[in-house]
């Protein structure tokens, strides 16, 4: 591709950044690194009714934590700055008025009382109201007013907007690189607001000029957008210029694939929507995030990163750089995506087996105030024992609890099953032997056991199910001789006994 690639990702900070955000800006910096380019974070916070105090600082960090940081934005190389819109309000009204040199836009007086008086008389008749070429030339506006009659309202500060002049009879062919050629009739679009009476842009005007103004070569954004992707169109045709490349991504679908998957699924539903954590400035309620689930970011770029898109191959483990190499917006579905959170788990499960045994160790020591005061080497070969089990570091202290303190009851069903008329008196003779065990290694401990086992010819199961048991609580866990080289000889024999008194009675 010989242009140079520049693409945004521009949300709102009208609160936490939802996964199909997530998904959007994941698409952009694949698609900007895939050909060398750059991805630029823009916040769009024209809409301060709306505004949401921490929003943009959250947006940042959860780009950075996903691993996928902006090249330009806010207080980042701002080559094309200011990168809050906020901050280029009389950007927008100087193209506004352009527009209204050139007759592509004009002032709109209409009150709200009048324009909902239109649409109630036309509701009577069965109808829509819609504000363009039908109408507009009788509506209270520039059209229909003389030009000292326009002045004069804007000396007398009314309030006023500024409308787009949207042609009457054009057949418009819009390219977009995901869904192919899409055919509209400008006749059957509105006249829409470009500039608004508090003196702010939309985001049909702001958008266009900001993509134009920051070189945005390739527009990536969700099919929320199409319904404005003629009029954006049009915007680039009344300012002549270049129209960038326009993709628009599939739904995330809710986990049944019927209907959008929303802000507001994740408590309902009982999985994450979010990246990272959210607290309303507001309510103070906390919203869950990926992050504090214990989902490594890997896993869900690795995941979002398939919904809407696959490579043309089997393949569904993806490091970053595979997705980048692999990433293009043909392959990208038109069709919506299935949320599916019990595939995230998969995704981490597999991740959890990629972390170094020392990161886990930390992140599991930090995680239970039990293991303050045990040494980081311990920790590390418990977590090597037990994470091909885990899904998550919170699962670790369920799988591993035996290791550092002992059992002080024992599973119902499993006493019922193991406990047999000698079973007593073969854990007594079970002790005589470990007392005088080599605890040097798994594997004389391990010989030692089996040896005696043998020369006894009773079945393994009827010594190492009590043995298991008494050591654990349950019939769970990792290799019984592993346990016993960790936990050491006499733990081991104090944790049988115990067994013994507490069992037989």
């Amino acid at each position: 591709m010989s242009q140079n690639v520049r693409v945004r990702f521009a949300p709102s900070p009208t609160g936490p950044l939802h996964i199909g955000g997530v998904r959007t800006a994941l698409y952009n910096y694949l698609f900007a690194k895939k050909h060398n380019g750059t991805f630029i974070l823009r916040i769009e916070d024209t809409d301060k009714n709306r505004y949401v105090e921490g929003a943009e600082n959250y947006i940042i960090n959860a780009l950075n934590w996903c691993g996928i940081p902006f090249d330009e934005g806010p207080e980042k190389n701002e080559n094309c700055g200011p990168y809050r819109q906020s901050e280029r309000q009389s950007i927008y009204r100087d193209y506004a008025l352009k527009l209204i040199e050139t007759k592509k836009a004009y002032y709109a007086f209409d009150s709200t009382t009048e324009l909902n008086n239109l649409r109630k008389e036309e509701e009577k008749k069965g109808e829509t109201f819609v504000y363009n070429w039908r109408n507009r030339t009788s509506l209270n506006n520039s059209l229909s007013l003389t030009p000292d009659e326009v002045a004069n309202k804007i000396a007398n500060g009314e309030d006023y907007v500024i409308r787009f002049y949207s042609p009457s009879n054009e057949t418009l062919e819009l390219k977009d690189l995901v869904r192919g050629v899409i055919t509209i009739q400008s006749a059957n679009l509105d006249d829409k607001i470009l500039f608004k009476s508090d003196g702010m842009p939309t985001y049909h005007l702001a958008n266009v000029v900001d993509d134009h103004l920051m070189n945005i070569t390739h527009v990536i954004r969700g099919e929320e957008w199409l319904p404005s992707l003629a009029l954006h169109h049009l915007l680039y045709g009344a300012f002549d210029w270049d129209t960038p490349k326009f993709a628009h991504l599939p739904l995330i679908l809710k986990p049944t694939g019927k209907g959008k998957l929303s802000k507001r699924d994740g408590d309902k539903l009982g999985f994450p929507v979010f990246p990272l954590e959210w607290i309303d400035p507001h309510t103070h309620n906390s919203s869950r995030g990926y992050r504090e689930d214990g989902y490594f970011a890997e896993s869900m770029i690795n995941f979002l990163a398939l919904l809407g898109w696959n490579s043309g191959s089997e393949q569904e483990i993806f490091t970053l750089s595979e997705l980048v190499n692999s990433f293009d917006l043909e392959r990208v579905h038109k069709s919506g995506a299935r949320f599916d959170p019990e595939k995230i788990k998969w995704f981490n499960h597999h991740y959890m087996q990629k972390q170094s045994t020392q990161h886990l160790g930390v992140l599991f020591k930090n995680s239970q105030d039990e293991l303050s005061e045990v040494s980081n080497q311990y920790i590390e070969a418990v977590v090597d024992l037990i994470k091909e089990r885990a899904t998550f570091v919170t699962d670790f202290w369920e799988l591993s609890s035996f290791f550092f303190v002992n059992p002080d009851t024992y599973d119902a069903k499993a006493l019922k099953k193991t406990l047999k008329e000698d079973t007593f008196d073969l854990m007594r003779s079970l002790l005589i032997v470990l007392n005088t065990a080599d605890a040097g290694s798994k594997k004389a401990i391990e010989q030692s056991v089996k040896d005696w086992i043998l020369s006894k010819n009773i079945g393994f199961g009827r010594i190492m199910m009590p043995l298991r048991l008494a050591l654990v609580g349950a019939l769970k866990g990792p290799d019984v001789f592993d346990i016993i080289y960790m936990i050491g000889l006499d733990k081991t024999i104090h944790r049988i006994n115990k067994f013994i008194t507490k069992s037989n009675t």
